[in-house]
């Protein structure tokens, strides 16, 4: 086999590949590689004699045939030259592993796959049938047979089949790696052309469209194509090339394409027209010609296909590490890949609480936001108004008033302002723990190795669960115990400074009777207690916050999962394994993510394989 065709059988069986994978295109942002290599798209109107071209490239019968629109699906087909000597058989993509040595079998199977889409009427589907043929007759080709364009809709076709069959050919002829084989009738003015029409608007310069002229035996007597097949009429980058077909009758008669492609060449080589152009028209040179362009346009793009194929390798090795190799069966392996899934969940954890990810700031945010805003509300104004010191007061007094102060009554007034403060205090607790509920969320949805093992990644979150509201518990309990610490012991030093300072506040002393139940005197009170609760405020408010790190974040940092670990270690091999029980679909991807690695490697050995040969 020669370089050539070595290297286009090389693109070939790695279009085949990406087929069978489903890397050929669609929405993806890069090109894949199926659309970074060649192929050769088939254009050309409804009767052209597209179809008798291809099946006289591949020489076989194969392809559907009728009137009106045929091809009512793209036929990917790709031809595979093999060694003299061996049969030839054809495989279709959606049947694998089924070899077709009968072509008519092949063409019932291509009208079948397409009636199965489209139905027995004349519509179209833009899903394609991949046909690939084996045989020492061809040449390595990938050409692609598009619908035939048409002007006018017929009956049992939608008005918008001509915008639908044009927009579907240009999908594929729009391409750069596309080459054009644009194919027209000789008895029909080359200026009325669809495919040279079409093929002039997505390929101007003409770089990629070779013109084939059919019917070249049913031109009226007296006229001929020659200044269509040497450039005059319309001229290409590429030279024309000329074929003649079978006959409906030889159709009819069963002649074999070995025979038809007999009687081309006799009719070029005895043709007074054609004859001094015999040695580059017919169906065989046509096929010689295109494999020799595709393959100089192979060795032109290699460094983009290979620079392509090693970026798509390093994302996917990438993809691969994301995704984790198989897991071992043994219970050591199991219980060590547990143990460093949740180092790595915790490890994230604490990135989010020291900084390297957001959220841990929002801990901070209840402190100096919530936590004051919600002790500047507590309703210390109704609790200290004149009416309710004067009760609360007379209340403690009882039957006896108060000889000097009323300290049962100051008693009463602070221990019940400073109640109030359990609500702020219990509340930065609940919000503390909601905020670590969060990071845990995002912590676990962030920690990539998780996500093939659902059932281990509801385990840690129940157990890290478990965790915070045992913290919390704990923050709580701490948190009212400053408050009832408060309670339990009044500072006496701020009571001892107040006479000292009234007196200071005046010139005259007070005077020595003093009605203990005038306004002024129960004001005095309250606002005695009212600077007495906010010292314990500001108290609170710097203490409240250390509590809560120190009894929720410290702990949540250094033990989250230490119960979780403990539970682990005395769990057996089975109950390890179902802990590591995969998601179905993400084991799916890593096998799909594998076979596209392995296909991407290979092409890529081979491709160097074969590249630097000249």
């Amino acid at each position: 086999m020669t370089t050539m065709e070595s290297l286009i059988g090389l693109v070939n069986r790695i279009q085949r590949a990406c087929t069978v994978l489903g890397d050929h295109g669609g929405d993806n942002a890069l090109p894949t590689l199926w659309e970074a290599l060649p192929s050769v798209a088939v254009v050309g109107g409804q009767s052209s004699g597209k179809s008798s071209v291809l099946e006289s490239i591949v020489g076989r019968d194969f392809l559907p045939r009728g009137s009106g629109i045929v091809t009512r699906r793209p036929l990917v087909l790709q031809l595979h030259k093999t060694e003299e000597g061996m049969s030839e058989y054809a495989e279709f993509l959606h049947i694998p592993r089924r070899k077709y040595t009968d072509f008519a079998t092949v063409r019932k199977e291509i009208q079948d796959e397409t009636d199965k889409i489209t139905g027995r009427s004349k519509q179209i589907s833009p899903i394609p049938i991949h046909l690939s043929i084996y045989s020492p007759n061809v040449v390595n080709l990938t050409l692609i047979d598009l619908p035939g364009l048409t002007k006018v809709a017929i009956d049992g076709q939608p008005e918008s089949i001509v915008a639908d069959i044009e927009n579907m050919v240009r999908s594929y002829v729009e391409k750069p790696n596309c080459l054009i084989l644009a194919i027209s009738p000789a008895n029909q003015d080359i200026a009325t052309s669809d495919a040279i029409k079409l093929a002039r608007e997505v390929d101007p310069t003409g770089d990629r469209t070779f013109g084939v002229l059919t019917k070249l035996d049913l031109m009226d007597k007296g006229t001929n194509a020659i200044d269509v097949l040497e450039g005059r009429s319309y001229r290409l980058q590429h030279p024309w090339v000329g074929v003649v077909n079978r006959s409906q009758a030889d159709i009819n008669k069963n002649v074999d394409m070995i025979a038809a492609r007999r009687r081309e060449r006799e009719y070029f080589a005895s043709s007074p027209d054609y004859g001094h152009l015999a040695s580059k028209m017919g169906s065989e040179y046509l096929a010689k010609l295109l494999s020799k362009h595709l393959e100089q346009v192979i060795r032109a793009r290699i460094p983009s296909i290979t620079s392509l194929i090693n970026k798509t390798i390093d994302e996917l090795e990438s993809e691969m590490d994301h995704l984790g190799r198989p897991i071992a069966l043994d219970a050591g392996a199991q219980l060590y890949t547990i143990l460093e899934l949740c180092r790595a969940f915790d490890r994230i954890f604490k990135e989010h609480l020291d900084g390297g990810r957001p959220g841990g700031d929002r801990i901070y945010g209840v402190f100096d936001n919530q936590l004051p805003a919600a002790l500047k509300k507590l309703p210390f104004d109704r609790h200290l108004s004149i009416q309710n010191v004067r009760k609360v007061v007379s209340q403690a007094d009882g039957y006896q008033p108060h000889l000097i102060a009323p300290e049962q009554g100051y008693r009463r007034l602070i221990e019940g302002a400073l109640n109030y403060f359990r609500g702020p205090a219990e509340a930065s607790v609940d919000a503390v723990h909601f905020v670590l509920k969060e990071l845990v969320r995002k912590s676990l949805n962030e920690t990539q190795e998780l996500k093939r093992f659902p059932t281990l990644t509801s385990e840690i979150a129940a157990a890290a669960t478990e965790a915070l509201e045992r913290f919390r518990d704990d923050s709580r309990k701490t948190t009212v115990r400053l408050v009832e610490m408060e309670s339990s012991y009044l500072t006496v030093d701020f009571f001892r400074k107040l006479p000292q300072e009234v007196e200071k506040a005046g010139n005259n002393p007070p005077a020595p009777t003093v009605d203990r139940y005038t306004e002024g005197h129960f004001r005095r009170i309250a606002s005695n207690v009212t600077s007495y609760v906010s010292m314990v405020s500001e108290t609170l408010r710097n203490n409240i916050p250390k509590a809560v790190v120190y009894c929720q974040v410290r702990e949540a940092k250094r033990a989250l999962l230490n119960h979780f670990y403990v539970q682990i270690g005395k769990k057996e091999g089975k109950q390890l394994g179902q802990l590591l029980d995969e998601d179905p679909a993400l084991m799916e991807r890593r096998v799909q993510c594998a076979k596209r690695l392995e296909l991407y490697k290979s092409a890529r050995d081979e491709i160097d394989s074969v590249s630097w040969v000249r």
